[in-house]
């Protein structure tokens, strides 16, 4: 890990001690601000490139990934994906494809709308509504050349989602409203894209507005090392604007000549393997899967293995609803004919029987089954007394999203909100609405339900309302990641200051009948309350911590004394007692 001015060097995974002496800053303020990034790790806990990225760019410094030789770089995985893929094909059966793109960018900059543009700049003269189908990828054509585009969120708190796109795409479009500039979203997802090795295409948004300062935002890219063609860098940056569908097509173009200058490839006869882009269960289909492939080509009747889901495809379809019979490299495609839903992320790959796909499908289903056993099992029963006794302290939940891709990220965030002293429990992670089954697991296990962009049936509502479940619905996952970590903030142990209320010498030892060796003292400084905390000290030694069990003025129980007063003071189970001692009386606050 080396340095160079403000640019850092850092590896894929970096020690959050080593990473604040790199900076010259104090842990504890790096534990800090990773906290305000939603990160919680320990002073000896390692974080990723991307966090540590984004992390440092905040104290001014520009993180690089550090220089790896091209043969550990594969064995990392650090390569594009689209080489991995195709690592063990004839590279004479390579032909160019098209390229996968991602759009990522600051919230509220126009990627939706750059989007919308983009789709519209495609759809022919009668066709409207365009596409038909939303399938989470789509294609559309420049110059007789097809452009494959991932729809993946851009919201900064879809952080894994957006980093699974950059990795999954060849080219990222990077986004940046020309009024508003590089902001703290930009400088993650220019971290997520560098990360990857994925190369960057800078959409200048809104230049058609009276405020927009064009120059000023090619400045913050130089000083982030993408340096504008225009400036003598390697970074293409396309003003346009989404609103005006102005210069849609020169961004379309741009993707083809980095494309070209990155000679993305892939055998089309070769086997058939790609990336789960989408997957839902239909009441009417059976599952539904959005495929994209990158190598190969898939055709209907193919028999496919995505994670520990398989099935003979009974139809395909492209990204407006067509039924197509095959789909070569870059195509997205819905199918049917899965027979369980896989996650988004998932490979898959295509099978010569379907005793083969049960049979890795069983293979991988025992690893899993292999890898639960061997976590340490704890009932309820035993994790609720635990709890009680402040021996284990954890938030229990149950998370219902609508599509399996909102449920990936959602589950990332949150275990990453459970990484502190205060443990975060999924105890079942599943798409659809709310159901009776998940309040009674729910009332069973003492568990939170939250919903993302779903409903909660009527009996669910009502069940809950008897058993005192909690359910939660959210449509904005920043809303629901806030309030967890509420919740857990409100589980933890507060944090206790000591206040000195008064000190006291003592000047002489008695026995009383009733409350066995009593001290006589004077108060010197303050005053000392019954009930409060006490600290005996003999020279420099402390010979007693504890309750300051009895206190009496003469004959009177008194609940204070104040400085000048004398006073005998009694200690709970201690006796040692020697004329001399000092006593400080002091409470917890």
């Amino acid at each position: 890990m080396s340095s160079n001015g403000n640019r850092i060097e850092l590896p894929a995974s970096v020690v959050v001690r080593d990473l604040a002496q790199k900076i010259e800053k104090s842990p504890i303020d790096l534990i800090k601000k990773l906290m305000t990034n939603g990160v919680m790790a320990t002073i000896n806990q390692a974080v990723d490139y991307d966090t540590a990225a984004i992390v440092v760019a905040e104290y001014g410094f520009e993180a690089v990934p550090e220089a790896v030789e091209e043969e550990a770089q594969e064995e990392a995985g650090e390569v594009p994906m689209w080489r991995q893929l195709i690592a063990g094909e004839d590279k004479a059966q390579l032909k160019a494809r098209p390229p996968v793109v991602t759009i990522l960018g600051h919230v509220d900059h126009g990627k939706t709308s750059l989007l919308d543009a983009i789709r519209s700049t495609d759809v022919a003269a009668g066709e409207a509504g365009g596409i038909t189908q939303h399938i989470g990828a789509y294609q559309v054509e420049m110059k007789g050349r097809l452009i494959t585009f991932l729809d993946t969120p851009g919201h900064a708190a879809f952080t894994q989602m957006r980093a699974r796109g950059a990795q999954g795409a060849d080219i990222v479009i990077l986004v940046v409203a020309a009024d508003d500039g590089v902001m703290p979203q930009t400088r993650e997802a220019i971290a997520h894209a560098k990360a990857a090795r994925v190369p960057i295409v800078v959409a200048l948004n809104k230049v058609d507005k009276a405020n927009a300062n064009p120059d000023r935002v090619k400045q913050q890219l130089a000083e982030l090392e993408l340096v504008p063609d225009d400036w003598g860098g390697n970074t293409m940056v396309v003003p346009v604007s989404a609103k005006q569908k102005q210069g849609i097509d020169d961004l379309l173009e741009g993707v083809l000549l980095v494309a070209d200058s990155a000679e993305i490839k892939a055998n089309p006869g070769g086997k058939v393997i790609g990336t789960v882009i989408e997957a839902e269960l239909d009441k009417s289909k059976g599952v539904l899967a959005t495929l994209l492939v990158q190598n190969g080509t898939l055709e209907s009747g193919d028999i496919v293995v995505a994670g520990i889901a398989h099935g003979k495809l009974r139809a395909i379809s492209d990204y407006k609803g067509r039924p197509i019979k095959k789909a070569g490299p870059s195509t997205p495609v819905a199918v049917m004919g899965l027979s369980d839903v896989p996650s988004a992320g998932d490979l898959f790959e295509v099978v010569e029987s379907e005793k083969e796909a049960r049979s890795i499908v069983g293979e991988r289903q025992e690893t899993l089954k292999t890898q639960a056993q061997s976590r340490k099992k704890v009932s309820l029963e035993d994790l609720f007394s635990k709890v009680q006794a402040g021996e284990a302290k954890e938030l229990n939940l149950i998370v219902k999203a609508d599509v399996q891709g909102s449920l990936d990220p959602i589950i990332t965030e949150l275990n990453k909100l459970g990484a502190g002293d205060i443990g975060l429990k999924i105890l079942h992670a599943e798409t659809g609405n709310i159901g009776n089954n998940d309040v009674m697991l729910a009332s069973a296990s003492k568990a939170i339900l939250i919903g993302f962009n779903v409903q909660a049936d009527v009996d669910a509502r009502r069940m809950a309302e008897k058993e005192g479940v909690d359910i939660r619905l959210y449509e904005i996952i920043y809303r629901m990641t806030e309030d967890i970590e509420k919740a857990l903030k409100g589980m933890l142990e507060p944090d206790y200051v000591e206040k000195i209320l008064g000190k006291a010498t003592v000047l002489q030892v008695f026995t009383a009948s009733k409350f066995g060796r009593v001290a006589g003292c004077r108060v010197t400084d303050g005053e000392l309350k019954r009930g409060a905390k006490v600290r005996l000290y003999r020279s420099a030694d402390i010979v007693y911590e504890g309750d300051l069990s009895s206190l009496r003025h003469e004959k009177d129980d008194v609940k204070e004394i104040r400085q000048g007063y004398e006073c005998g003071v009694g200690f709970k189970n201690f006796s040692d007692i020697q004329p001399g001692d000092t006593l400080v009386c002091y409470v917890l606050e």
